[in-house]
Parts: structure tokens; sequence; C-alpha cells
């Protein structure tokens, strides 16, 4: 619309100016995993916000794997990040950076600090640098080794990359100011010797660079105009600076931070959820009971679902912390128009129609969605023999109870009307079956206009039945807590539950692995990835239909 005001968040004012002052031609931004685990909600925030930028700006995307320390990194970890940034749509081209491929480019760029006086090698213990480092309140101490020449400097180094000491018994520090208010620019280590085999350059380094002085280098060798990275590097980014001022490269990076995204009762912890996984709590690192991407993958969350909760969410300085009403609430939104709508019995109980005719059945053209015309309509079958809800039939029901109970009468989803006339009862005192009457002359669709019945409930024809098994879930940790326990003592006992011998319209029956639906009045489901089969079939509940999060 003309004259319509644009609001931009302050990363996009920040670039706007740097194009306007020419200090960039073309927009660079990257998103630098480090493959030491798998991926959750809060990486998908850095993921879109860093592609949406370089798509905005007609600029390049880059996914780059942050892999300097390989005691920690492994393939199976590349690999499921590859996957979850394709399935968010996040747009890297045909090439994938990896900061080992900068291990030659970064040692030489320690050589180059070591020839500026710039940088040292120090032979203090990992405890002697924490004590001479000093406090908040106390300067540091320079270390005794900080006046080594520079041909000192030079020759131990090269024997460190050679293999000559042991394993911590050297570092190489930068040498900036150990009195500095800022600890990360108090003589911070650069490199350490780590005799690891890396999953990409193999045995060939046994010094390997720390992350904050490799991260300026390889983003200012891709050429990244704006790094992206959130609050708690906001401290480093002095360091940062000075990697890339002391370097001497011509079009230097620009970090700049922004806030993460905190969700309220969701474990993200990667100590937390490697406990869950090795106890065998979850049911791996894509449960759906964790706030993974794989896991929302696997349960069923759409990537559109995702790009909306973060719009939502917003980018800010400012730490806070969201509800996951409000990313349900963006699922629900996002399969609305998508999902078709099917009846699905989860704890069935056969409904018997007395007076329909024996061995007879019809088929009832139903609309797939009643909101999106599109999805067309579908025939399901209808007969004598039904499967309802146990919950919507109540022997003695309390006020305003307007399902099957005796003497009331209710419309079948789509069917007729039905007065229950009986039911029967196991020797357990369950009811096994609930008996009624149909009215022929109510059939949907044929402009009945008499009598009204306040109840509607879905049901599913016994005879062409697909059998299922259903899993339910919730917030892994009880809603008040923040934190699992050690002991696991505040456990949601009803995370998850899985209701089998469901009974399903027909059809389902050549149901996909990944395909969504509406289970009209219980939510939206997915058939499960990983266990569902063309023999039994397995739903994971997405998301359900209520909702507490009302958009501002």
């Amino acid at each position: 619309m003309e004259g319509e005001v644009i609001s931009k968040n302050f990363i996009e004012q920040i670039i706007d100016r740097d194009l306007e002052e020419g200090k960039y031609q073309k927009i660079v931004t990257r998103f630098p995993p480090e493959p030491n685990g798998y991926l959750h909600i809060g990486h998908a925030k850095s993921i879109i916000l860093n592609a949406g930028i370089a798509k905005e700006y007609n600029g390049t995307f880059n996914l780059r794997f942050d892999d300097t320390n390989p005691m920690k990194e492994k393939s199976e970890y590349v690999e499921s990040i590859l996957e979850d940034v394709k399935w968010l749509g996040a747009d890297f081209g045909d090439k994938i950076y990896y900061a080992s491929d900068y291990f030659d480019a970064m040692y030489e760029s320690a050589v180059r600090l070591i020839k500026k006086g710039k940088a040292f090698v120090c032979d203090l213990t990992a405890e002697e640098i924490r004590e001479y480092r000093g406090t908040l309140k106390k300067p540091g101490k320079d270390s005794p080794y900080r006046s080594r020449s520079v041909e000192e400097n030079l020759d131990l180094f090269e024997r460190m990359k050679n293999g000559e000491f042991a394993d911590g018994a050297k570092v190489l520090r930068a040498k900036i100011d150990m009195a500095s208010p800022n600890i990360n620019m108090r003589d911070p280590v650069i490199y350490r010797i780590a005799r690891m085999t890396h999953h990409n350059t193999g045995d060939k380094w046994c010094i390997y660079p720390m992350y904050d002085f490799a991260h300026p280098i390889e983003d200012a060798l891709e050429g990244v105009t704006h790094s992206l990275c959130t609050l708690e590097f906001e401290d480093h980014r002095p360091l940062y600076d000075w990697v890339v001022k002391e370097l001497e490269f011509e079009f230097p990076p620009k970090q700049i931070e922004f806030a993460k995204l905190y969700l309220q009762n969701v474990i993200t912890g990667k100590r937390y959820i490697k406990k869950l996984v090795e106890d065998g709590i979850v049911d791996g690192w894509d449960d759906p009971r964790l706030v993974s991407i794989s896991a929302l993958r696997r349960k069923g969350v759409t990537p559109e679902a995702i790009r909306m909760f973060m719009e939502l969410s917003g980018v800010s300085k400012a730490n806070s912390t969201s509800d996951m009403a409000m990313l349900e609430y963006c699922i629900r939104e996002d399969l609305r128009m998508k999902a078709k709508r099917m009846m699905a019995v989860i704890d069935p109980i056969k409904l018997v129609i007395d007076n329909y005719p024996e061995g007879e059945s019809e088929l009832l053209e139903i609309e797939n969605n009643q909101e999106n015309e599109e999805l067309g309509t579908r025939m399901v079958s209808f007969s004598r023999e039904l499967y309802i809800e146990r919950g919507d039939f109540m022997e003695v029901p309390p006020k305003k109870y307007f399902r099957l109970f005796p003497g009331n009468e209710v419309r079948l989803k789509n069917a007729y009307f039905v007065t229950c006339t009986d039911f029967v009862k196991d020797e357990n005192g369950n009811v096994t079956e609930v008996h009624c009457t149909y009215d022929p002359a109510t059939k949907s669709g044929s402009g009945f206009e008499g009598r009204k019945v306040k109840g509607t409930i879905h049901w599913v024809d016994a005879a062409s039945a697909v059998d299922a098994s259903v899993r339910l879930y919730e917030n892994l940790i009880q809603d008040e807590e923040e934190v699992l326990k050690d002991d696991y003592s505040n456990l949601n006992p009803n995370s998850f539950i899985e209701m089998k011998n469901c009974k399903l319209e027909a059809a389902f029956s050549d149901t996909a692995k990944g395909e969504r639906f509406q289970f009209l009045r219980h939510g939206y489901f997915c058939a499960d990835s990983k266990d569902s089969t063309e023999e039994q079939l397995v739903f994971n509940r997405i998301v359900s239909l209520k909702s507490s999060y009302r958009p501002k």
C-alpha cells in the first residue's frame, strides 16, 4: 500500500546505515553451529534470522560448521544439523563451510600476530592462567612468559604445531591488556595443544584455535558483513574487533548481538537432554517431548509454524521469555487450512444402531476441511455398528452434559440423529456397548428442519475401521518447574501416554509417514516418521485444539 510504513528491527536499521554509508556492497550472513549436539528451537531463531536478512537484502547466507573442538564433535551431528537447516528452508546455496577448512589460514594469522608482538607462548597451567587473570574488581597480572622474544615465540609455536609438547603444556595467548575491565581482553588463550583426531582434518593438527580467535577469522575470510550472535557474545565483541583489526582485514565484519529465544518450562540444555537420552527417559534426541528441531519435525510441527512463531517473538536486544502457548497458536494457525479434518476414536466403545438394517451400509460425502473447499470431499462408510469415544457416553450424566446418555438424542457427525436406548457392561462394570435407534429423516444434508439437538459426536464405522496407536504428549516437566531435576522427581507423569487399539476411519489406511491431519475434537496429529508403518499406524499429537494464547 502506498505510504505504508514498514517497521524494521534494530539489525535491519544498522544494515541500512552501513549500506547507505558504503561500508559494504553486498550483505553476507552466516549460521555457525558447533557440531557437538542436535539443534533446538533457539537455534531456529538464529537460522531464520540470518537466512532471512540475507534474502531481504539479496545477499548470501553461509552455513558454516564451527568445528574447532574435536573433543566434542561428531559427523552424526553434522548430518543432523544439515537436515534441520534444509528443513527450515534456509537457502545456503551449494557450498557448506567448515572452520577446519581455514586451519592453515588461522595458523598463519597466529604467526602474524606473534611477528607483530601481539601474541606469545605461555607455559602457565590452565589453573594458573585463571589465577593470573584477576577478577571483575581486581586487575590481572602479566604472565612471566609474556616478555618472550618474537623469535622464541615463533620457535615455540612451530614446535607446538609439530607435536613436541604434551597436551596442556603450552598455549598461545594474545597480548592485549591484563588490566582491561573486560576479562575477555586479559591476554586470552587463542591456541591450545590437543591430540585428537578431527572428523574433517584427521590427525594433521595437534593444536587447535579457540573459538573467540577462530570466529572472526572465519567471518572475515568468507566475506561475512554482519555476524549476528546471541547476547552472551556481547562481552566477546571487543576481542572479535581486536582480532580483525590486528589482522588488518580490508573489509572487517561487524558483530551484532540479539536476544536469545527462551521458552517457559522447556528443556534445551544439551547436558540435560543427553542424560535423558542415555537414561532412556526419552526416545532419542528426536523424542517429540523435546524442542530439538528434529523432535519438532518428528512431532509434526511445520517449518512455516516455526517461522511464524519467530516473527511473533520478534528481534530485540532485551532477553525475554516466550510462552509455549504462542508456539502452539502458530502451529494451529498454520495447519488450520492445510490439514484434512477426519474422524478418529481414541478410546473406543461400540455403538449399535438397533433399527439400522443389518448387513447394509452407505457412503456419506464429507468435506475434508470446512474452511478450505480446495481440499475437496471424501466418502465415508456408515453402517449398523460404529465406534464412539468412551467419554461421549455416561450412564448418569452431570448437568449440561449434552452427549449420549439413556433417553438422550444427539447427532452423529455428518450422519443421523440417534437416541440412546440401552447399554452393556462387562464383569468389571465398564461400559462396552451402547445401543440406540436412529431417525432416517435426519440425515445430514437432507434439509431436515425438525427438532434440534444440543450434542454432536464423531464416530467411525466398525466394519471398515483402521487400527492405530495414538501418542499424546504434554510438557516433559511439571508446568511450574523451570529445570529438570537430576533425580527426575519433577517429570510430568502425563508427558507421554500411548493409546492403543484406536479406531480411525478407512481413509487413513494409506497414510504416509509425516502426514498431518486434524482428528475432529482431539487436535492435530502426525503419522510418526520413525515408528508408523503400513501394518501399524502410529500418530503423534502435534497440538490440541484448545488455545490459551491470543495474538496481540
